[in-house]
């Protein structure tokens, strides 16, 4: 492929456009097929598009993917989506990036009529000032904001909570194990072994985000809790959100390429705080809390029996304490990451609308 931006025919509302063709978007595109193959209606392709480049796609998407993916890189950080980005309301805009830039756009597509779906937390879970532009440029449009994917990969965490608050429940405090990566590497991490160890095994495994200092340092769980926190109407600022990052001062300053090589430098401080733990019969787990006006991220030390400290694997477990949930707090728990339930959360929100849109609901 010899050209960065492919020229677009023209085509009827109601299409979609994937932005991102790592391991999220390959699998969105992986389900989409076999959906379609078990005779379910979704919308067809428009384009696919990734930093490289941008594909018209006029039937299957997965070769338009692999052609995609090849493409050379480019010397410079690029949108070469905004190029074609010929989107007319009732499309459908899918965010599998983790790109500033791009949810930079996603109210500008909701003010036009197109839907947005996304796994990308830089919508709801940055500036409040974005997050209210994006809710109000849905109730003036009509698309819809499909963010299932944002918080827990596809748990029913906000739809439980906007059904909650629908219903005239107050929501007091929400609290869990919000980040899959994170959860998986305290269930596995045992002592026997440095932490870098299983913190590169969890990286191997998708687990973690490409830099995995993204999730150590507990920023990842910080959007989540905002999103959380405003899906429900917790008065909750993106700065009041206090944080005990993993990640010590001096591998935070290496570019991506060395801090992988100096991924050591956690193994001391954890190991520290995991025989801290294990001597006085508890575990150690990774929480989000957040209530009216205060937020915090960072790793405890539960007891064994504590609502939190349950789980395997990647699972998320959110507490949520309301009038409703006073006494004992709602529980909800699953699979909390990997691009397979990511890419199915993603599909899930686009299926909704495809449906609502087909019975004239918003």
């Amino acid at each position: 492929m010899n050209a960065q931006v492919i020229e677009l025919s023209h085509a009827t509302p109601g299409r979609l456009a994937l932005l991102g063709t790592g391991t999220v978007g390959t699998a969105f595109v992986v389900r989409y097929q076999a959906l379609q193959a078990r005779g379910l209606v979704l919308p067809p392709f428009r384009w696919l598009a990734n930093s490289r480049a941008v594909l018209a796609c006029d039937g299957a998407p997965e070769r338009p993917l692999h052609e995609i993916q090849r493409a050379p890189r480019l010397a410079a950080a690029a949108a070469p989506w905004k190029q074609a980005d010929s989107l007319h309301a009732g499309d459908v805009v899918v965010d599998a990036t983790a790109s500033e830039s791009v949810a930079a756009e996603h109210a500008g597509w909701l003010a036009r009529g197109v839907h947005v779906v996304t796994a990308n937390k830089l919508g709801l879970g940055a500036q409040q000032q974005r997050a209210a532009q994006i809710a109000a440029n849905c109730a003036d449009s009509g698309a819809r904001y499909g963010d299932s994917a944002t918080v827990g990969a596809g748990l029913p965490l906000l739809s439980s909570l906007r059904a909650l608050v629908e219903g005239g429940d107050r929501i007091h405090r929400i609290e869990g194990v919000l980040s899959g990566s994170l959860a998986w590497l305290f269930h596995r991490y045992d002592g026997s072994q440095p932490f870098s160890v299983a913190v590169r095994e969890a990286l191997a495994a998708g687990f973690t985000e490409p830099d995995p200092r993204l999730d150590l340092c507990g920023e990842d769980v910080r959007r989540k809790l905002l999103i959380l926190a405003r899906a429900c109407g917790l008065a909750v600022d993106d700065g009041q959100v206090n944080i005990d990052s993993l990640v010590p001062a001096a591998l935070a300053a290496l570019p991506p390429e060395q801090a992988l090589a100096q991924l050591a430098q956690l193994d001391e401080a954890v190991q520290q705080r995991w025989r801290r733990a294990h001597m006085a019969g508890q575990v150690l787990r990774f929480i989000g809390s957040v209530q009216p006006g205060a937020a915090r991220v960072g790793l405890q030390s539960l007891a064994a029996d504590h609502p939190l400290a349950s789980g395997a694997g990647t699972d998320n477990r959110v507490a949520i304490h309301s009038d409703r949930y006073r006494d004992q707090p709602l529980l909800i728990q699953g699979p909390g990451a990997g691009a397979d339930v990511t890419a199915a959360a993603l599909l899930d929100d686009v299926l909704r609308i495809a449906r609502n849109g087909r019975t004239g609901r918003r």
